[in-house]
């Protein structure tokens, strides 16, 4: 690799969201897509057309790349990644890392020993929104955050339950967020997991997660209480808002006296960039540098063994269907 070419770049496995990684890398000057692989020939032959390159084995594949995304099942992650890592080639891993967090330390022992960049998708933490996010509450004595990720039931099979597929979004952010492990885990859902709730305690405040696939509205929200304001996330429309000084009074009016409250409502200016694109670049400028990814295996495994903490604590969860991946 050298600073003056873009780096060579592929995407393993281009369903729904493999297909943005392969748009994106497509878009993004610093690369290339010269190739892409899925179980679905036809699938990756759509896709690869759409995008000017070309469908190939995964060997094939392997050695004519510097870096790949990994957008299979979970179920898969740990194989297909470890594949990748043996033959040298950097990879962003689609979240969850892994499927089994003793896989998940596998593969970071591998990672290490390979000296192979790893970073995971967790897409959220390059929202602008959570960007921003991120800066504003360095300065904040945080007491609570409450996360709503809910959705309504989709058109596609999704084999992971509505914890390891949303809500381990917002446990990451909030990790990131609040830079420490909570102390106390405790988890419920119903519906086949389908809806999930999750309180977390750290040592100076709490986190309270809901996520759903049962829902008939999409909402992606994020809460922060402060000492002194309490912040406001919208995922959606990318946007902040800090409410500070609210003041209680009681007004007379001609009908009587009527209590309410006043207070500012600063509305922060957040860049409107694709999170996606923000973590592709973001990975591939670890791959061009040598440099420690921004969300890293053992990010991703944070996230992880609570997500299954949650999950321990619900309900069982329902038979899961797998899927042989082929590597050519």
């Amino acid at each position: 690799m050298t600073a003056e070419r873009p780096l060579a770049v592929g995407v393993i496995g281009v369903g729904t969201m493999g297909q943005h990684h392969a748009r994106v890398y497509d878009d993004l000057e610093e690369a290339t897509l010269v190739g892409v692989f899925d179980v679905d020939a036809e699938r990756a032959r759509a896709v690869a057309e759409r995008h000017g390159t070309v469908a190939v084995g995964l060997e094939t594949l392997l050695e004519q790349v510097d870096a790949v995304s990994v957008a299979v099942p979970t179920a898969h992650h740990h194989s297909v990644a470890t594949t990748c890592l043996d033959a040298g080639v950097p990879v962003l891993v689609e979240k969850p890392v892994v499927d089994d967090p003793e896989d998940g330390r596998e593969l970071l022992a591998r990672a290490d020993a390979a000296g192979v960049p790893v970073q995971v998708g967790h897409v959220e933490r390059f929202n602008p929104a959570v960007e921003t996010l991120a800066e504003i509450v360095e300065g904040l004595s945080v007491v609570a955050v409450a996360a709503r990720r809910l959705g309504p039931p989709p058109a596609r099979r999704i084999e992971d339950s509505a914890v390891l597929d949303l809500m381990i979004h917002d446990i990451d952010v909030v990790l990131a967020l609040l830079g420490e492990e909570p102390v106390g885990v405790t988890g419920c859902s119903a519906a086949g997991n389908r809806h999930a709730g999750a309180l977390l305690e750290f040592p100076e405040a709490m986190a309270s997660l809901t996520a759903s696939r049962l829902t008939q509205r999409k909402v992606r929200t994020l809460e922060i209480v402060a000492e002194r304001c309490l912040v406001t996330v919208d995922y959606l429309e990318q946007s902040i808002e800090i409410h500070r000084r609210s003041v209680p009074e009681y007004v007379e009016r001609a009908e009587g006296v009527r209590f309410r409250h006043e207070s500012l409502i600063e509305r922060v200016r957040v860049p409107n960039d694709e999170p996606l694109r923000n973590e592709l670049a973001s990975f591939l400028e670890a791959v061009r540098t040598g440099s420690t990814p921004e969300v890293t295996i053992d990010d991703g495994l944070a996230a992880l063994e609570i997500a299954r903490r949650i999950e321990d604590q619900g309900r069982p969860e329902q038979p899961r269907v797998d899927v042989e991946v082929p590597h050519d």
